[in-house]
């Protein structure tokens, strides 16, 4: 089910389907450097984490994470949506793209655009987004839709501190 769509990019729901692109995303150096690994290995494993973790967020808060597609071809180029993250009081954007999607505006369109469906669809009034201390691409995505830096902040289950930015 498609939940948004951009100029470029449709945003739908993650399917079991869709195992061999995320186990390719979720090994993806960008991924493993960015935003950490996830032990998936295998397409049965991408689909266990599909079910666990995505369609289980859809399920549990009415959001997720969504594959993201050029209208295009069809093609998927990542995943964006919003993410329920123990240690921040409110929902948190994220996304992340196969490499051979980056240098195209993707993350800055498709950020924008689950910033504006979590607030006129889901009445969702602010907004976190969490990088890596390095990630200076995605800090300036995050700045460019309109969030603000808050500082760093040490999550639960991360070994290392994040940058925190918040969106009224």
């Amino acid at each position: 089910m498609t939940v948004l769509e951009t100029e470029r990019l449709a945003l739908r729901e993650v399917e079991e389907a869709d195992a061999p692109f995320v186990l390719e995303l979720l090994n993806s150096p960008g991924f493993l450097e960015n935003i950490g690994d996830r032990g998936v290995r295998t397409e049965d494993e991408a689909r266990v984490y599909i079910v666990e973790r995505i369609i289980g967020s859809y399920r549990e808060h009415g959001f997720g994470m969504w594959l993201t597609v050029q209208k295009l071809d069809n093609t998927a180029v990542g995943l964006a949506g919003l993410v329920r993250r123990e240690g921040l009081d409110m929902p948190d954007v994220g996304y992340a793209f196969a490499q051979r999607a980056w240098g195209q505006g993707y993350a800055q369109e498709a950020a924008a655009a689950v910033l504006a469906h979590a607030r006129e669809a889901l009445g969702i009034p602010k907004l976190a987004a969490i990088t890596t201390l390095e990630n200076f691409a995605s800090m300036a995505v995050l700045r460019k839709v309109g969030f603000t830096y808050q500082g760093t902040i040490q999550l639960p289950g991360v070994d290392r501190e994040s940058t925190h930015f918040t969106a009224p």
